[in-house]
């Protein structure tokens, strides 16, 4: 692009971040370099000068001054080959699904995007979700490579908008399981514990950090196992990343099979037990702009009802009721 555009913002994009609109229409233009556009005052919004942050509405104008031959469209998601076998199985789990929005049941194990390393990922495989529509589905949050569960995807890009508004107004309500290692103390309670994430290479990890992002999880011990281990239902109310599982270990009580949080501790020793996580993404509850609520709850994967068994547990048989 060699000269100056004035672009409308459309209805399915209001209430998206400047620096996110950018990213949609401009996927080669850095961060910084906005930035700096930013702060120079070549782009504007309605005439006036913006940060990054900025949340849009329909029908603003935003000024974008030449940029070189960055693309005036986004590229769609870059898509992996899926086979027939793969495509029946994503459609086999999806647990809710109209006009707007899918709710899919993500196996343990199975990247939500890619990353260094990983040649499989569901954002790569959500042509296999389109079911006739026009546009490919879209994540709007994610879940923990080894964490289960529900996962709600948006079938068009007004839908993205909306259930992102919805997980910022914080209207929807998340109810995950936990096996743990040890019981809390009490066995009902909230946690408030900042998160800052931790540089290193290890890969992702948060720290307790008074001076991190403000952080809340309720919790609630269904069933114990003596002192050895509890099964708890889990509510975020905040949604940082690996949040629950840095909570736990902060309770004392790291969830099984979580060695980054846990080390040798998250693990019980116990024969024929997996050494995976033991996390699930039991439910969620949200509205929708038609005054309707939808409510998707996904069964237990098979190495948390197994485990969970031997410990006691009834997991196959109990519904989510954390206050």
């Amino acid at each position: 692009m060699s000269s100056v555009q004035t672009i409308a913002v459309s209805a399915a994009e209001a209430d998206l971040r400047l620096d996110r609109w950018f990213k949609r229409h401009y996927p080669d233009l850095s961060h910084g370099r906005l930035e700096k556009l930013l702060r120079t005052g070549q782009v504007r919004v309605d005439g006036r000068r913006a940060q990054s942050n900025m949340r849009l509405e329909a029908g603003q104008q935003i000024r974008v001054p030449p940029l070189g031959e960055a693309p005036a469209r986004p590229p769609r998601a870059a898509s992996l080959t899926v086979s027939d076998a793969e495509a029946r199985a994503l459609q086999a789990a999806v647990l809710y699904k109209d006009d707007d929005v899918l709710a899919l049941d993500k196996p343990p194990g199975l990247a939500v995007q890619g990353g260094t390393g990983l040649n499989r990922h569901l954002d790569g495989m959500l042509d296999a979700l389109r079911f006739e529509a026009a546009e490919r589905p879209r994540l709007v949050h994610r879940l923990d490579r080894d964490t289960s569960g529900v996962l709600l995807l948006a079938r068009h890009a007004q839908a993205a908008a909306e259930l992102a508004a919805a997980f910022r107004r914080k209207d929807c309500r998340k109810i995950y399981w936990a096996i743990v290692v040890g019981v809390p103390k009490p066995e009902r309670g909230r946690v408030e514990l900042a998160l800052a994430k931790l540089p290193g290479r290890a890969g992702e990890r948060m720290e307790l950090d008074e001076a991190g992002k403000p952080a809340v999880t309720e919790y609630r011990v269904v069933d114990r196992a003596g002192r050895q281990a509890a099964w708890l239902e889990l509510a975020p109310l905040t949604g940082r990343t690996h949040q629950l599982r840095a909570h736990c270990a902060a309770l004392g009580t790291p969830i099984l099979g979580d060695a980054k949080y846990g080390g040798a501790g998250a693990f019980l020793g116990l024969p024929g037990m997996a050494r995976r996580l033991h996390l699930h993404a039991r439910s969620i509850r949200l509205p929708r702009p038609d005054g309707r609520w939808i409510e998707v709850s996904a069964p237990a994967p098979p190495h948390l009802v197994e485990d969970g068994r031997s410990l006691g547990f009834e997991m196959e048989r109990r519904r989510p009721d954390l206050g």
